[in-house]
């Protein structure tokens, strides 16, 4: 496994642990040693991905299944609100999907981790407090983007298009993998949380409705009147709705105040989570250590 940390001695600063007559240093030596740290986590992480690579293939078994079984199985028998074609609707709303369940593939690598002893064994080393955290989210952040990737050959292969240029394209893919790097820190939080892998793979059937309860397969408005308001207030729904406006695709707004705003909540509900569970990751983890 990849070292992780560096002894005070080769930089300045003090560690958790070091005696109280080391010398602090300047703020940019901890700053330095929080960066050094997460890469080297981060490392860790796409390493063992570039060794198994079966993992992300498993990864998208599901979304790749759904994208083909709702597009011709159940695609002619959709209908879009305001017209337009039923796979252009529903590709946004299936990479919508796959980002947003890919928390859980996070929970469960976390456990995973902690049951193994491998938490145990970073909380040991003179670590950054934030490094675990922080290089889990730049490490599922680099692999959402192949999963996303590989979604978008797939749907083109099956006759999607984006028809709302290149800038947009840009703009509805950066929108997506907002909403999957602010799920990586609840993620995260779950995973040292729950006590078992087996604990962890038990909240699928939480994470499975609350995609499911949204505009990613019909529009809000198709539904019963208090549940098309759940799925319009549903944040995966604004990254829907605002990507399918990005990529050009059919959008089937309710008329709701949330509808209509979707690019802004597409901005709004990633920062909000990652700013209540980024914190919250970050302090269970050092909880751990007491």
């Amino acid at each position: 496994m990849t070292t992780l940390g560096h002894g005070p001695a080769t930089t300045g600063v003090r560690r958790p642990g070091d005696g109280p007559g080391f010398d602090l240093g300047p703020d940019h030596g901890l700053a330095r040693w929080a960066v050094v740290d997460c890469w080297n986590i981060t490392r860790r992480i796409l390493t063992h991905y570039q060794r198994r690579p079966a993992a992300i293939v498993w990864q998208l078994g599901f979304p790749i299944l759904s994208l083909l079984l709702y597009g011709y199985v159940f695609g002619s028998a959709m209908k879009v609100p305001g017209g337009g074609d039923y796979r252009d609707f529903l590709m946004p709303g299936m990479f919508a999907m796959t980002m947003a369940m890919g928390f859980m593939n996070t929970a469960v690598a976390v456990v995973t981790d902690a049951s193994k002893g491998v938490v145990d064994r970073f909380r040991s080393m003179p670590m950054a407090p934030s490094a675990f955290a922080s290089g889990r989210g730049a490490a599922d952040l680099v692999v959402a983007a192949a999963e996303l990737t590989i979604l978008a050959v797939t749907a083109l292969l099956i006759g999607w298009r984006a028809d709302g240029g290149v800038l947009g394209a840009l703009g509805a893919f950066g929108l997506l993998l907002l909403l999957r790097f602010s799920l990586v820190w609840v993620g995260v939080w779950l995973g040292m949380l729950v006590p078992t892998p087996e604990a962890a793979g038990g909240l699928y059937a939480v994470a499975f409705p609350l995609t499911m309860i949204s505009s990613t397969f019909v529009s809000p408005s198709l539904m019963p009147d208090w549940l098309g308001f759940v799925a319009a207030w549903n944040p995966i729904s604004s990254t829907a709705t605002a990507t399918r406006e990005l990529f050009g695709n059919p959008v089937a707004g309710g008329g709701t105040w949330v509808e209509e705003n979707a690019p802004l909540m597409a901005v709004v509900w990633p920062l909000a989570i990652t700013l209540v569970f980024l914190p919250s990751a970050v302090r269970r983890f050092r909880r751990l250590s007491r």
